[in-house]
């Protein structure tokens, strides 16, 4: 039997389209791929973050399949502004985990957020810049019933859903502490490290504020992940 150019051709053609159809379906980086904290960070990430602000089941579900311990919060209501009914704590029991002082009680949405950001940014960060690892984050917290700037009037904060975090400081394996206070301008591996963490937010939280951005955050980093749909502002 003589099989024709023209049939050996369509064969390859079909084998290239369905290897491209198998890429583009499962490729990280598409917006339709589901979201897992084991992937890259990808241009879509931020928006399928904030997809599990609507199915608290599939983000429970997510960390669950990366094996990351948490424990549900009680629903918290204070209001028509505050509140959350979609809290964990991320219990950092596993091997080589980051722990947070004080614990960190935020939104899934945010606890599947910070748990990306560790895996991908600030592990990398810390062996690139400081030559060792993070052991501890220190926080200011999370769940603030207040608005922006702590004022009378304006809009509520991200922090008054439990859908933010202040960072202040990273504790290093090797007894190092760097603070955003302290370091933020010390235009050394210290600084280096910081401007990094903050840069890698960037790619995945809706918000990221940093000393760069004003007075009132020379001291920490703020991440929220309000919903704009995927939309990201950083300084």
């Amino acid at each position: 039997m003589t099989i024709s150019f023209r049939t050996i051709l369509l064969v390859i053609l079909l084998a290239l389209l369905l290897r491209g159809y198998e890429w583009i379906s499962h490729d990280h980086r598409m917006p339709w791929t589901p979201l897992t904290l084991a992937d890259p960070v990808g241009p879509f990430t931020t928006r399928k973050i904030d997809a599990l602000a609507d199915d608290t089941p599939q983000c429970h579900g997510l960390l669950e399949a990366a094996s990351i311990g948490y424990s549900t919060l009680p629903p918290v209501s204070a209001g028509p502004n505050c509140g959350y009914a979609n809290g964990v704590t991320l219990t950092r029991d596993q091997p080589r985990s980051i722990a947070y002082s004080p614990a960190a009680k935020t939104s899934c949405p945010m606890a599947a957020s910070l748990v990306l950001w560790e895996k991908q940014i600030v592990k990398a960060a810390a062996r690139e810049h400081l030559g060792t690892t993070v052991a501890q984050i220190i926080t200011y917290g999370s769940y603030s019933c207040r608005r922006i700037g702590g004022g009378e009037s304006g809009n509520f904060s991200e922090h008054a859903t439990a859908n933010a975090i202040d960072i202040a400081a990273f504790r290093l394996a090797d007894g190092r502490s760097v603070s955003v206070a302290g370091h933020w301008n010390a235009d050394d591996e210290r600084s280096r490290f910081l401007k990094a963490v903050r840069d890698g937010a960037c790619d995945i939280f809706a918000t990221t504020l940093s000393p760069d951005y004003n007075k009132a955050h020379a001291d920490h980093l703020h991440f929220d992940q309000a919903r704009r749909g995927g939309y990201q502002y950083c300084r």
